[in-house]
């Protein structure tokens, strides 16, 4: 079901009460999730993390109809079945909570938090040590549910911090987990890639979308080159708009057959061109190997998560040569 918040503070209030009871959930793949959830003894949730986190339908007392009640007003209540059911998921990273999309992601427009949020977080907050100075401004594509932002903006809080999608409903949401993590200096923008966002940056960071799906749904299709065309183009755009010196940051997934890497073969010489350092590594060999069984990745041996850092070049002055 689409997601259509009614009641903005209703849903920040929600989330105050969930970081008051302690709620704290890790948010698995879907498959792994879909397994669990299939046991006989979850068929319905008893608790907090059994309604906010596994997403699992819920009779009218199982938790405090307090809560209950902020989300009706939120508009996050399915409330169309015998049972009742949360149209918003909440995940824990560290000591923030962030809302998403209830599983099943089923919508076009749902918004996602998974396994790679965690990694992409955990990378970002490796490489923000090494920046050479604090960014001034910075902006994460495709952002989701916000973590990226959110965890940069509490890092550099003197930072503008651009939270740029496409999907209205991460917007929403990103607004709502920025303000849950006293984030004030994000501010969600609607944007294709950075169309309608203007100047440069210091530091722009990603995780979009990287597998083929068949529905073509936006937080997960990432298009042609088996799923990494959208991660090339956030490359190629990065490199028009970031300021000299300033830094990419990508979490993207790859497919890869025979040692080949197509994505990589494919940003290799725009990087040597405009950047003065870049480093690529995986940071997991093996993920969503499930989809190794559908059509789509006939041929592909696995699923590479991987981590690109690039630094744009700076120009040399006259007095250089």
């Amino acid at each position: 079901m689409t997601l259509n918040i009614r009641d903005r503070d209703a849903l920040f209030a929600l989330g105050r009460a969930l970081e008051a009871a302690h709620y704290r959930f890790t948010t698995i793949t879907p498959a792994s999730h879909e397994r669990v959830n299939a046991r006989p003894e979850n068929a319905e949730a008893s608790d907090l993390r059994g309604v906010f986190g596994w997403s699992r339908p819920f009779q009218p007392g199982a938790i405090d109809p307090a809560i209950v009640a902020l989300m009706r007003r939120a508009g996050v209540l399915d409330e169309s079945g015998p049972l009742l059911r949360s149209l918003v998921r909440a995940s824990t990273l560290g000591e923030r909570c962030y809302f998403h999309s209830a599983w099943p992601t089923d919508d076009s427009d749902a918004v996602f938090f998974g396994p790679d949020t965690y990694r992409f977080v955990a990378a970002i907050e490796r490489e923000l040590r090494k920046l050479a100075a604090p960014p001034s401004r910075v902006v994460d594509i495709g952002s989701g549910a916000g973590p990226g932002a959110v965890q940069i903006a509490r890092r550099f809080p003197e930072a503008e911090v651009i939270a740029a999608d496409i999907n209205p409903a991460s917007l929403a949401l990103v607004s709502i987990n920025a303000g849950l993590a006293g984030a004030r200096n994000v501010t969600p923008v609607a944007a294709n890639l950075l169309d309608g966002v203007d100047g440069e940056f210091d530091l722009i960071v990603s995780n979009p979308p990287f597998m083929l799906d068949p529905g073509e749904r936006a937080y997960r299709n990432g298009g042609a080159m088996r799923g990494a065309q959208l991660s090339l183009d956030i490359v190629e755009t990065a490199m028009a708009r970031l300021r000299q010196g300033g830094s990419l940051l990508l979490y993207t997934g790859v497919a890869i057959s025979a040692d080949q890497d197509d994505f990589l073969a494919a940003i290799a010489p725009m990087l040597d061109t405009a950047c003065q350092a870049w480093t690529y590594e995986e940071l997991d060999p093996d993920v969503f190997g499930e989809e190794l069984s559908t059509p789509a990745y006939d041929g592909v041996e696995r699923i590479a998560a991987v981590w690109l850092h690039a630094v744009k070049r700076t120009r040399m002055r006259k007095s250089d040569h």
